[in-house]
């Protein structure tokens, strides 16, 4: 198959993009949320039509309020993410976003969230993230317990854990570079997605390496590893797409008819979505076969 024939390529590619992603997540920097470095949220509807959202940005920076995150919500709501702001400068905000009496607004909601409880969601969010790799990992080795020739049950699972994190970094890159360019910031609904993201991708993979444990379990001796892994990618490749791509067309509706507030947390998807179907075909197969490579050269030197 293709993909096989030019594994190397699809390798060198691969790692491309990651060193892309981690050189922008170096450059750029995450820009927490107030999910995890505290602040208050206030969200606020308006009662006549809605001003707009630079006119709000600048009345609020003429409070005196700085690195206020601004976004609209649905059709009338505005939601403004601060650092941790007392009663008085609540109350310059609320005025701010009134543009000094001449729009009439409600208040829906006004939350604070203490440094502390911030710094303890963000560690308690990589672990999750990094408890769900491990796990997955265990699982996989496990199922393939059963197809320990000619790459050990655990290398599978090392090859699913390289897809994963692919799959975590290259999305967080690319929304450091569209937080830097188009504003935004990370948050638990990012959190969500990613942790969405991983659980969508191995799946994905999972599917090709079952397809591949089956063929191995009916495959003659003189059929090659390679040959195997490229057969099992050919049976399984219109199925990962044709899945992605469905999720991907309804991901695309809520991006473009959903609210604002869950329009990055979409977009994220979408992303994530299509670097998971990519890193189950282009990654994690070829990584296999590198993998029985590298066994088969270490066999030969120690013969």
């Amino acid at each position: 198959m293709f993909i096989v024939k030019n594994r190397k390529f699809f390798l060198v590619l691969t790692l491309a993009i990651v060193l892309v992603s981690l050189g922008a997540i170096g450059k750029f920097g995450l820009r927490l949320g107030i999910d995890f470095t505290g602040g208050s949220v206030m969200q606020v509807e308006y009662i006549d039509e809605r001003p707009d959202i630079e006119s709000v940005k600048g009345a609020i920076v003429a409070a005196g309020i700085e690195n206020a995150v601004v976004q609209s919500a649905g059709k009338s709501d505005i939601i403004v993410r601060t650092s941790s702001l007392a009663e008085p400068e609540r109350q310059s905000l609320v005025d701010a976003l009134s543009l000094n009496g001449t729009a009439e607004l409600t208040q829906k909601k006004f939350d604070s969230i203490g440094p502390t409880i911030g710094s303890e969601l963000r560690t308690k969010s990589f672990w999750a993230i990094l408890l769900v790799i491990v796990l997955i990992v265990l699982y996989v080795t496990f199922a393939f317990r059963k197809v320990s020739h000619p790459v050990s049950s655990w290398k599978y699972g090392l090859a699913a854990i390289v897809a994963l994190l692919h799959d975590v970094i290259v999305p967080t890159g690319f929304f450091v570079i569209y937080n830097n360019y188009v504003g935004g910031e990370i948050n638990v609904l990012f959190v969500t997605a990613i942790l969405t993201i991983v659980g969508f991708s191995v799946h994905d993979t999972i599917v090709v390496f079952d397809r591949i444990r089956e063929n191995l379990r009916n495959a003659t001796n003189k059929e090659e590893f390679a040959d195997t892994v490229g057969k099992s990618l050919s049976q399984t490749i219109g199925r990962s797409i044709n899945t992605s791509l469905s999720v991907v067309l309804v991901l695309l509706a809520l991006y473009f008819a959903g609210g604002e507030s869950t329009r990055d947390f979409s977009l994220l998807l979408v992303v994530g979505v299509l670097i998971g179907t990519y890193s189950s075909i282009f990654l994690a197969s070829p990584l296999l076969i590198l993998i029985k490579e590298q066994q088969d050269r270490k066999a030969s030197k120690a013969s």
